[in-house]
Parts: C-alpha cells; structure tokens; sequence
C-alpha cells in the first residue's frame, strides 16, 4: 500500500513548493508533495522560464536584424514563430523532467491530485493519486493565476493572460498591452522587437510601478524609442470584439478618450493567490486581500498549516518563494533560521535595456525622511559596454549618509539582472560603502560600473 503518512506534505509543485521539498529532505523530514499539474508550477512552465527563452529568441533576432552595427552581414533575417516557441517550450519540458527527477533523489514523494485541507494534521487529494494524506505539518504552496478585470475577460482568442502570451497563434501586428508591471513590459518588449505595433495601457504615472522613479523614467524614453507608444495614468474602459481584432476605448488623465484597434489585448493587470478550494474556511485560516496571512516563518493561525510564496502575499516572486519555504521548513525542524527580510529580495525584468533593483528606491527614502547620498554611472563611460554595442544605462546607488548603509541599488542596461546579485550580497553582509569601494573588480566588465556607482555617491568617481 502506497504510503499516506508524513511529517510534512507540501502542496504546489512550484518553486517554492520543489525547494522547500527539497530541504525538507536534507533535514531528514519524511516529505511528500502535491501537485495538480506539472511539476514545477507557473514559474517553470508558464511564467519565469519560458518567457526568457521567448526573450533570448527576440534579442537574437535584434541583433541578426541590426548585424551591420558589429561589422556583420545578415541577409533576409526572418523568424518561424512556432519554431520559436516550440524551443520556448523545450526549454520548459526539460526543466520540468530535471524537478521529477530532483524528487526522486531526494526521496520525495510525489502526489498527483489536488488538495484539499480536511484537517490541520490531513488532506484529501482528488485525481491520479486520490485519497487522504496524513502530515504533522502542511505547507500551502498553491501559486497566483492572472488577476482579471472586469470587461477585460480573457477569452483566449483576442483577449490573452500570459499563458496564451506564451504559445500565440499568430504574430499579431498590433498588441495592446494592459499593464506595464514586469509581465507587461516583458511581453511587450518582445513582441515589438518582433515586429509587433505594441501600445502599453499603465493606470499609474509610471511604467514599472515599483522601480525607482529615475529608471522607470528611463525606461519608458528607451522602450518609446523603440517604438512602444505608452500611455499612463489611463485605463480601459471598454472593448469592442470584431471578427479578428478588438477595439479598446482607453479613458486618459483629464477624462479624454481615445479608441485604438487591436488584433490582441494582453491582460497583465498582475496576479491574485490561489486560496479558493483549499478547505481555509473549515479550519478558520486568516486571509487578507485574496492572501493567506503568515508570521515570519510562514505559520498560519492554524498550528500544523503553513503558507509560503504568491499564495502568502507580495511580492509575488519565485526567488521569495524560494527562500520562504525554506526558512518555513527550517523552523519547523528545529533549526534556527533568520527570518525573511523583504527589503533585500530583488526584482528583475527582462525587456530590452533589462531593469533590476533591491532596496529602497529614492523616493522610498524621502518618504520615510532618510538623509541619503546617491550615486550614478553610465553604461556609456564603461568600456565593456561600448564594447558590447550596449552603451545605453546606469547604475544608480543610495546610501544612507550618517552611516555609510546601501539602502538601494537601481539598474536599467545590459545584463543588468546579473549583475544585481552584487549589491544584494553587499546588503546582506551589512557593507558600507567603504567597503564596496575598497573591493577590487575585474576589467574589463559592467561590474566595474558598481563601485563607480559607489565612488560617484561619495564624490570620488573615477572614470566620467
């Protein structure tokens, strides 16, 4: 008989759910998890992976497209876009085998069904592996779905969410793109430098809403550049199907309207958890604004009933996933973790400069009265870029003047989301500036940039 008794059963197969999974393992917990679909979740097979490898498709094509800037020769560039994501989806399966078999290392048991909490301490699974699951401890890892909007319905055909994004039907030559977070641009930036007419609908002021106000800023100058038309401060009121293209009113700042004419809207108004169908209401779980409510460990008011990733609340990022469950599973067996700090977790966008950040921006800091020193550099004053054909970007710092504190790091340029890393370790280590100053990179890279970034704070910048 197959086993049904655990210490902990983790539902949701996503990163968080796999991660926490594993270490789970390591720490000698019997473990088990469930999982509806596949393995790896969202993230892996429709959101995180995939869309980079659409992206690397794009910036491939961008580059054959604009050879003759490297002293190259690309004649009738092209694209077969179901070739394109057929590789998309490659890349998607052969990670989503590398998690099955990263289960049966670990000696995780996999539970193909859907869960539902019948107990603190019980599940019952409908599907493949049907029947009730036994565990002293159960991490809900269920993911978010697409946020919809009222009359922004998607319906598969004219108006898309991301997953129909991912495997598009045909190439449309023009796209109206609803919301300019990292889903939005992302897409949006792909689909332009495919050829694609994108217009991009943002509610608030700014693309990239949580960026600091200076990259959005910068951003939006080389997207429109681009050819991206950006509308902010605007909001679809309405949509009018055709037979093969939509008609969207958009209300602007002031109440002017303007009508633009799609073959395709993208829904990328953000996500919202999966609560629903969990058994929350039987037990009493605490919930808030469609999230489950946790400590700093991951426990619900429910003893035994744990929650971790987009499910427990913003933001809604694979790599907070990640490290949530895993401080949740370290805490269960007895171990000392450090609880999550939100102010270091970064974020990434991959469009075309990519843009990534962690800590406080400018105008967090003004907002909570701190006296900051900030620094620049540009990607035009380093020699790797220029090298790369990538001169357009910065590198923005801020720091804490009493101290020496990195409170923030801002980037938009080249690779930028590689780079990011560098000032999260800094932050987590408690570097000061001097310190950062006084480390010595390599030549010739763009990390070079991130100690002149520093050094232009402080007044002691070296190469502009």
């Amino acid at each position: 008989m197959a086993q049904t008794e655990f210490d902990v059963i983790i539902v949701g197969s996503g990163p968080g759910g796999y991660v926490t999974a594993i270490r789970s393992a390591q720490l000698g917990l019997k473990t088990a998890i469930v999982e509806k679909n596949e393995l790896g979740g969202i993230c892996l097979n429709w959101g995180c992976i995939p869309t980079k490898a659409l992206l690397r498709s794009a910036e491939i094509y961008h580059f054959m497209q604009n050879a003759k800037d490297y002293g190259l020769s690309a004649e009738g560039v092209s694209f077969d876009l179901q070739k394109v994501v057929e590789r998309s989806r490659g890349v998607s399966k052969q990670l989503n085998t590398g998690v099955g078999f990263l289960m049966k290392k670990n000696k995780v048991t996999v539970i193909k069904g859907e869960a539902v909490l019948e107990g603190k301490n019980s599940i019952t699974v409908s599907g493949d592996d049907a029947g009730t699951y036994k565990a002293k401890h159960i991490i809900l890892a269920t993911g978010a779905r697409p946020r919809v909007l009222p009359g922004l319905e998607p319906d598969q055909k004219l108006i898309w969410t991301y997953f129909n994004a991912l495997k598009p039907d045909i190439m449309p030559k023009s796209l109206l793109v609803v919301g300019s977070g990292a889903i939005g641009i992302e897409f949006a930036s792909f689909f332009n430098t495919m050829g694609a007419d994108v217009t991009v609908v943002e509610m608030m002021p700014k693309i990239l809403p949580v960026e600091d106000d200076e990259i959005s800023g910068m951003a939006r100058k080389s997207l429109e550049k681009q050819g991206i038309k950006i509308l902010t401060e605007a909001k679809v009121t309405g949509v009018k199907k055709g037979g093969n293209n939509v008609e969207a009113t958009i209300e602007k700042k002031g109440g002017k309207t303007e009508v633009i004419k799609a073959d395709r809207i993208i829904s990328a108004v953000g996500v919202q958890g999966n609560i629903e169908n969990l058994g929350l209401e039987k037990l009493g779980i605490k919930t808030d604004r469609g999230c489950i409510v946790i400590d700093e460990y991951g426990r619900t008011n429910v003893e035994g009933v744990y929650a971790i990733g987009d499910v427990a609340g913003p933001p809604m990022l694979a790599h907070k996933a990640e490290h949530e469950g895993t401080i949740c599973v370290e805490k269960i067996a007895g171990l000392k973790p450090h609880p999550m700090n939100k102010s270091t977790i970064p974020g990434c966008t991959y469009c075309h400069p990519q843009v990534s950040s962690v800590g406080l921006t400018e105008q967090a800091c003004k907002e909570k009265g701190l006296d900051v020193r900030v620094g620049r550099f540009p990607f035009i004053a380093n020699g790797k870029a220029i090298a790369l054909g990538e001169p357009e970007g910065m590198i923005k710092t801020i720091f804490d003047k009493k101290t020496g504190q990195l409170l923030g790091a801002h980037m938009i340029g080249a690779e930028v989301t590689e780079l990011i890393q560098g000032f999260c370790v800094a932050m987590g280590l408690e570097t000061t500036e001097e310190e950062l100053m006084e480390t010595i990179f390599p030549h010739p890279t763009l990390s070079e940039m991130m100690p002149e970034s520093v050094r232009d704070a402080y007044g002691r910048v070296i190469q502009t």
